[in-house]
């Protein structure tokens, strides 16, 4: 899985196509810095309340320069939600070719998933925010729902392998399970306090233990008392 902290290297998607190598850089500004203080604002304003004039005005450069890395808000949009989906996808690869029952790949997808958030904090708020109006969001969408769908797969997966409750819809769980998950774009702030590590270990401790079938409890005779809530 490629580290969630690596950085854009000018060979991003454009509109959901290969784009063309970055351009070399003006004073002050790259493109990737001119992304993350871009993505800054849009969590801010809006996307939709924020103009290129705003822009321009809180990087201090004139629009031709950042018109000189980008093609526009679109493109800075679109590398913005890539930059996140692209890492919640690499998580779902990586906890797919992990050896062992379904329970055990959502487990570690569940963890991986709180790395992303937690290392692309505000590229993840940001895709959290999209509602649809622009093509880009129509997209971003899209993915979001094709990784909602593959979570659903692993739940669904762990039911038939008798590891988690079985009362419960496998979509219902997928959307609970990381609706806890990206709850953390409302209040997590990487300024000391607990840790990546740490927050997936609470998320998982609480969700696991309750999705997770009990083991048999046995009776002081000796004899099997079923388990409740199966």
């Amino acid at each position: 899985m490629t580290a969630v902290g690596d950085v854009d290297d000018g060979r991003a998607t454009r509109q959901g196509r290969p784009g063309r190598p970055g351009r070399p850089g003006r004073p002050g500004y790259d493109r990737e810095s001119l992304l993350r203080v871009a993505v800054t604002v849009f969590n801010e304003r809006g996307y939709d309340g924020t103009s290129m004039d705003e822009l321009s005005k809180r990087l201090g450069i004139s629009k031709s320069a950042i018109y000189h890395h980008v093609t526009g808000k679109d493109e800075l949009l679109q590398l913005a939600v890539d930059r996140a989906l692209d890492g919640l996808f690499a998580a779902a690869d990586e906890a797919a070719a992990v050896d062992g029952r379904a329970i055990d790949r959502l487990e570690h997808l569940v963890r991986a998933s709180v790395a992303v958030l937690v290392e692309r904090l505000p590229f993840v708020t940001l895709l959290l925010r999209v509602r649809g109006n622009t093509a880009v969001e129509k997209r971003a969408l899209a993915r979001r729902r094709e990784f909602d769908r593959m979570v659903s797969g692993l739940v669904a997966e762990a039911g038939a392998e008798g590891d988690i409750r079985p009362d419960i819809d496998p979509a219902i769980v997928a959307r609970l399970l990381f609706g806890l998950v990206n709850s953390l774009s409302e209040w997590y702030r990487p300024r000391g306090g607990s840790g990546g590590a740490e927050i997936a270990d609470a998320v998982c401790a609480m969700a696991f233990d309750g999705l997770r079938r009990p083991p048999p409890r046995t009776a002081p005779a000796g004899r099997p008392v079923p388990a409740t809530g199966a």
